[in-house]
């Protein structure tokens, strides 16, 4: 029994639902470009218990993680509370303005997602918590209401003008698949992910950099930039999913060179995702591997989100026979690298990243494990 196993038994939860972080294979910052993405939930939750308290308005959400409590009245919510309620605070408006009605209710959280890692527990929580008031009060929200309200819930009440690539993965994901999704048109693909005797590991940096926020939606205007440029030649072009290489580099001159290399990273990584699907479903999992790092070179020198302590990661993978690819993942400036490892060497190559990151940051290094996973559900007690 875990430390909390008392207190979610004595809360006597009418609904339990299960909403797992994401990993992204390749694609990164791609998605708010209307481009194509390959992510997956994965088997590290968060979970949520609710149940009616009977008031028409007064809620209460428990994280026994972090011993913090919020507690609310739905019809004047608190923004000055921590940075973590107003993903709730967001959720619940963006179900409101669908003209959905909620009342009082109650909610235990549990997580053993790890945080900063770049694995999305924002989504996770957004669709975790979505799912439960939509089970809780029989709302009859669609799988993909629930994205895109929760997409809406982190643009207006947290101030990150993210792609949808987070909501759609915590919702509309299967085990042992992966997501070739298309940002543009919301049509996906279910890959089978058949990588055996290989796995997917994940080393987190444990560094946060400050820019990370601010500059991912820098990069976002960026991008709008380049495609205001283009528009004066092609103005069918809405978002750099419409653009092609060949229009790009024929106005090459007219771009900033930092614009510049910022639309090329996008077109580059587009057909990076196009590609690895392709190799994935031929089983080419070094194909695989290499467009991996690739698009981590593409993020480094071309999106510049990467950081010293991802770079050197990556590169200290580069001559290990056990590992076909890596590269950094999530929005950038700390988290984690993805690693295609074989399974035998997982251990052994954890130890030496390790020594090897202590002694460069003086800072220790935590790994994991993921495997594709099935999307927010409903556990049945």
């Amino acid at each position: 029994m875990t430390q909390f196993d008392s207190q979610i038994a004595s809360f006597n939860a009418e609904v339990i639902i299960n909403a797992p972080g994401r990993v992204n294979l390749i694609g990164e910052h791609t998605d708010y470009n209307n481009g194509f993405v390959m992510p997956t939930a994965i088997d590290k939750n968060i979970q949520f218990y609710l149940k009616l308290n009977g008031s028409e308005s007064s809620c209460s959400i428990q994280s026994l993680n972090y011993n913090s409590c919020y507690k609310f009245d739905l019809n004047s919510p608190n923004s000055n509370q921590e940075e973590w309620t107003r993903y709730i605070t967001g959720v619940l408006e963006e179900i409101k303005k669908l003209g959905k009605v909620i009342k009082g209710f109650d909610c235990i959280m549990l997580s053993n997602l790890p945080i900063g890692a770049g694995i999305s527990s924002s989504a996770a929580l957004e669709c975790g918590l979505a799912t439960g008031i939509n089970e809780l009060f029989d709302l009859g929200l669609t799988q993909l209401e629930i994205v895109k309200l929760s997409q809406l819930a982190e643009h207006n009440y947290v101030g990150t003008q993210c792609g949808i690539m987070d909501q759609f993965s915590s919702v509309m994901s299967k085990k042992n698949h992966i997501i070739k999704l298309d940002c543009k048109s919301l049509e996906y693909e279910l890959v089978p992910f058949m990588i055996e005797p290989y796995g997917l590991l994940l080393l987190n940096t444990n560094v946060s950099h400050s820019l990370s926020t601010s500059e991912y939606n820098t990069r976002r205007a960026e991008c709008e930039q380049g495609v205001t440029i283009l528009q004066q030649w092609y103005p069918e072009i809405k978002s750099l999913r419409d653009c092609s290489m060949e229009q790009l580099q024929n106005h090459q001159s007219q771009f900033d060179p930092l614009i510049y290399k910022r639309c090329e990273y996008v077109l580059e990584e587009n057909k990076r995702v196009s590609d690895a699907a392709l190799a994935l479903e031929n089983k080419n999992l070094k194909t695989f591997g290499e467009l991996m790092y690739a698009s981590h070179q593409g993020l480094q020198n071309k999106y510049e989100v990467s950081c010293k302590e991802l770079d050197f990661l990556t590169e200290f993978s580069e001559n290990n026979e056990a590992i076909l690819g890596c590269r950094m993942m999530g929005g950038g400036f700390g988290g984690c690298t993805l690693n295609l490892i074989h399974q035998d060497a997982i251990d052994a190559y954890i130890a030496d990243a390790s020594l090897a990151y202590k002694k460069v940051f003086n800072i220790e290094l935590t790994a994991f494990t993921a495997m594709p996973s099935n999307g927010v559900e409903r556990i049945f007690n």
